[in-house]
């Protein structure tokens, strides 16, 4: 057991530069630092990276900050959910909204992010890895852009 929180321990991996500066605009820092216990399906840097050309930096302005909080706050589910107790079906987050997981082949999220790495021990949770950020119903990302 670590006593480094989810946001230490995602800064110390240095693959989530982009989620942990994402989190800072949207204010989220302190939520995930927090007693918590959140699960967090953290999106890495190359997930990041994948999005279409400019979406990361319009998130990350000031106008866009609701659509920022509301889709780093999709990643993350209320309670400490090791990956042995991930089971198929739709699971609330903490943003409002549900996401879609199946178990029938690894885990996938929404059809489409893979967990590439699981249960990645913080003080206050714990962190899955994948490799797509997903983005929940009612944000257009191509609206962002325009």
């Amino acid at each position: 057991m670590t006593d480094k929180n989810i946001v230490e321990v995602a800064v110390e991996a240095g693959s989530f530069t982009t989620l942990a500066a994402a989190l800072g605009a949207a204010g989220l820092v302190e939520t995930l630092q927090s007693a918590g216990p959140f699960t967090v399906f953290a999106p890495t840097d190359d997930a990041f990276a994948a999005l279409p050309e400019g979406l990361v930096a319009a998130l990350l302005l000031p106008e866009n900050v609701d659509a920022l909080k509301a889709i780093l706050t999709y990643h993350v589910v209320s309670g400490k959910v090791h990956a042995a107790d991930v089971t198929t079906g739709d699971v609330p987050t903490v943003q409002g909204s549900t996401m879609a997981v199946d178990t029938s082949e690894g885990v996938v999220i929404n059809g489409t992010a893979k967990v590439t790495a699981t249960d990645i021990e913080a003080s206050n949770g714990v962190i899955h890895v994948i490799d797509s950020v997903l983005v929940p119903a009612g944000i257009d990302p191509a609206a962002l852009l325009a």
